[in-house]
């Protein structure tokens, strides 16, 4: 991908509007690092994307361990934040079109709040 390209993909992109404030969302944290939101189509009674601020489009593009680290840790703190830690819940992240990815910026799915179905 061309640097224009590239730097088209982030203008264009959902979560790095959010993370510009450009479009509004019910936001629980953020940091430097990270900012993290409620999923506006929730598939649990918890569902929270936590996103990291750089543009990274799927996992397949992540080259830093640290932040891969990062995005767990702070859904670990918010799921003890929400109450969910106790109960359980589940983190996903998904990978391109056939993984289920939507949003071609990489985010944390946090889920939890009810009983999950088994996945495998």
């Amino acid at each position: 991908m061309t640097d224009e390209a590239a730097d088209k993909a982030v203008d264009n992109c959902l979560f790095c509007k959010i993370v510009r404030k450009e479009i509004p969302a019910d936001v629980i944290y953020e940091d430097d690092t990270v900012i993290a939101f409620r999923d506006i189509t929730p598939q649990a009674p918890v569902h929270v994307l936590v996103v990291p601020r750089t543009h990274v489009s799927t996992v397949n593009d992540l080259e830093d361990p640290a932040l891969a680290g990062y995005l767990i840790m702070t859904a670990k703190k918010l799921a003890n934040e929400l109450g969910i830690d106790e109960s359980g819940y589940r983190l996903v992240m998904n990978c391109n079109e056939q993984g289920g990815q939507t949003v071609f910026h990489i985010h944390l799915h946090l889920l939890g709040g009810q009983q999950l179905g088994h996945l495998i």
